[in-house]
């Protein structure tokens, strides 16, 4: 069942659980969320990264997605994610597309604010849910760097400055109308190379300024505690893609060691290791921030 953000947040809000946004740069990687979402009966958001346009054009992917959300069981919400032009997010709409994420992030807050509120008059026109961001999502050696607001923090003197000011993150949500907004309190793109330091208490104090739908960006590798404090502060969305990726590639190369020297290796049985094990380590992602 296809609906928008907004819609799939409502719920996750009101009952405290969070819903995971997986991104899904092929089919099987769309195949193995939606089934595990199926199978656990738990809504899920289909995310297409405009940074992944170089692994498969959202103009390819994009009607997959929506052609599983529409099916499936489950409520789906097909987002696009850290679109960084005017463009791609008016290409996602057209697409079908239920909800996009603007990030001007890396930005200045003017330029962040009027952009952003640009984005939410046109989406809001036609029912369609926005998403932004407000702060400094960390970037790791691995597998980092979506967005423009995706920064190292060895460049800040202080990680204050990164992280989401209460305050304006107040002015922003209300002159701009979003529908969530993802904040900063530490988390990583990518794999995490040291264990994450995290600030909770960054969650409380926005949310005290403003009572919406937080996003936690870079959420793939932070423990189950971690997710489950975030989520009872406020978060009710988490952006979870690196670590079901690597869960995928390790199933892959578990198949291959496993054949004896003289067997033939083939492509489909690759892939269908593959989306397993990204089915996999989907499904214990989901029971960790559905409460399960």
């Amino acid at each position: 069942m296809l609906v928008t953000l907004n819609e799939i947040l409502r719920d996750a809000k009101e009952k405290k659980y969070a819903v995971g946004a997986f991104n899904v740069p092929n089919l099987e990687a769309v195949m193995a969320v939606v089934s595990a979402a199926e199978e656990l009966d738990v809504p899920v958001i289909l995310a297409h990264a405009e940074l992944h346009d170089s692994y498969i054009p959202m103009d390819v992917i994009g009607p997959i997605m929506l052609d599983f959300a529409k099916k499936a069981k489950v409520p789906v919400c097909v987002h696009f994610d850290h679109g960084v032009s005017f463009d791609k997010c008016i290409q996602a709409i057209r697409l079908g597309f239920t909800s996009i994420m603007y990030d001007a992030s890396g930005k200045t807050y003017e330029e962040n604010l009027a952009e952003t509120t640009e984005i939410v008059r046109i989406a809001h026109s036609v029912g369609v849910s926005v998403e932004a961001e407000l702060g400094h999502i960390f970037t790791s050696a691995i597998g980092g760097g979506e967005g423009r607001g995706a920064v190292d923090s060895s460049s800040y003197a202080s990680l204050d400055d990164c992280y989401t000011n209460p305050d304006l993150a107040k002015e922003f949500a209300e002159k701009t109308g979003v529908d969530a907004l993802a904040i900063a309190f530490g988390t990583t793109h990518g794999v995490y190379l040291t264990k994450p330091v995290l600030d909770f208490n960054r969650i409380t104090a926005v949310k005290d300024k403003i009572d919406m739908p937080f996003v936690m960006h870079g959420g793939s590798g932070v423990s189950d505690e971690g997710y489950r404090e975030a989520i009872s502060r406020g978060i009710a969305k988490i952006n979870y893609y690196t670590y079901m990726s690597l869960a995928g590639g390790d199933a892959v190369a578990a198949h291959v060691r496993g054949k004896k020297e003289d067997e033939k290796v083939f492509f489909h049985d690759i892939v269908l290791a593959g989306m397993e094990g990204m089915k996999e380590d989907a499904k214990r992602a989901m029971k960790v921030f559905n409460n399960k």
